[in-house]
């Protein structure tokens, strides 16, 4: 859909295909061709009401990846570290919000219903790893698990990766923070509550509203809002330090919950905070209008409106120091209603950062396998 200032008369009259292909426990309502690809495909009504049809279920698949490397570098200035792990490409909680859609594209998959059904996985990445920490020369800096997709999605139940990386984590000595909306994270708590009394772990909930019945709609497979407050209290309840994360914050949609959802990760142990405002990068701008139009018709134009309002007049501002906070006045009420809040709560301390996890445990030679080279 054009990126226009309007909220146009082809995009209040969407087909009615979109609202035929809703898939239960999905996010996104389309799958639209991705944008390396040099053949489109469209649905075409034959007269035979094949666009109004219920489309078959999608079935979670999930296919091996053969890693060449398991450390992503960047040098971004917005984030907050230049290292992180994924053991999984695609994520089955399904977000209609997650800016992580447009990388299923690189694969020839769609940014839509691909990216939460069809799934990538990394066996060997636990191996790779420890390969890499054992190189002469590594300089060690916190990596960041899970900046991409979930580590601890559906699929972590019966793969374990990422247990697997945080077992090779704690046998080096390695500080990581781990990013999740899942409830997941507690089943690995020996291994976090250990490496918390090493000050080498930092876990974020990220916690987008207390609305049980928004987020089924717009995160359909990831845990509930309670449940994820749960996940807050039984991780703080073992001296493992937890950041929440109000992210992202939609206009019109979930930000009014923003000073509740830090009330109740406090109550609930969180030490700090953080926030994002919504980010609609390439293909996230259409999967996001569609899914807005199906699930918000009466403030689809008010949304989008306040979107732009935050991003100069279009959907999307990739620039780094505008892309995650956005600009104007509504960007900056957001802001100052988040430094109120988490300065109220106590939520500004600073004492489970990343900056403070202790890099100077790391044992390059914790790998037996090191005597070989002798």
């Amino acid at each position: 859909m054009p990126d226009g200032g309007g909220y146009s008369s082809v995009q209040k009259a969407l087909p009615q295909a979109l609202q035929a292909g809703l898939q239960r426990g999905r996010g996104a309502v389309s799958n639209h061709t991705p944008r390396f690809e040099r053949a489109v495909v469209e649905a075409f009504d034959d007269g035979w009401a094949s666009l109004t049809e219920d489309m078959p279920s999608l079935r979670t698949t999930l296919t091996r990846e053969a890693a060449k490397s398991a450390l992503t570098y960047n040098d971004s200035p917005d984030l907050g570290f230049d290292r992180s792990i994924n053991p999984y490409r695609g994520c089955e909680h399904g977000c209609v919000y997650c800016y992580a859609r447009p990388s299923h594209a690189y694969l020839g998959l769609s940014p839509g219903l691909d990216f939460e059904t069809r799934l990538m996985f990394k066996p060997d990445l636990p191996e790779i790893l420890a390969r890499e920490l054992s190189r002469p020369g590594y300089l060690v800096k916190p990596v960041a698990l899970g900046s991409n997709t979930d580590p601890y999605q559906p699929v972590e139940r019966t793969e374990g990766l990422t247990r697997r990386v945080l077992e090779v984590l704690e046998r080096f000595a390695h500080p990581v923070t781990i990013v999740t909306k899942s409830a997941g994270v507690l089943r690995d708590a020996d291994i976090l509550a250990r490496m918390a009394q090493r000050n080498l772990v930092r876990v974020c909930l990220s916690i987008t509203t207390l609305d049980a019945k928004l987020a089924r709609a717009m995160e359909p497979r990831a845990a509930s809002p309670l449940r994820r407050l749960e996940a807050v209290r039984a991780l703080s309840a073992q001296g493992i330090p937890v950041a929440v994360l109000a992210a992202p914050m939609i206009p019109g949609i979930n930000d009014t919950e923003l000073e509740r959802i830090l009330e109740a990760s406090a109550r609930a142990g969180a030490t700090s905070a953080g926030y994002v405002l919504l980010r609609l990068p390439l293909e996230l701008r259409q999967i996001f209008e569609e899914w807005l139009t199906v699930h918000y018709p009466e403030r689809a134009a008010r949304v989008l409106a306040l979107v732009r309002q935050t991003r100069g007049g279009k959907l999307y501002d990739a620039r780094f120091g505008q892309r995650q906070k956005g600009e104007g006045p509504y960007a900056e009420l957001l802001a100052q209603r988040f430094a109120l809040a988490i300065r109220r709560l106590g939520l500004d301390r600073r004492e489970g950062g990343t900056s403070r996890l202790d890099c100077s445990q790391f044992n390059p030679r914790a790998d037996s396998r090191q005597l070989e080279l002798l």
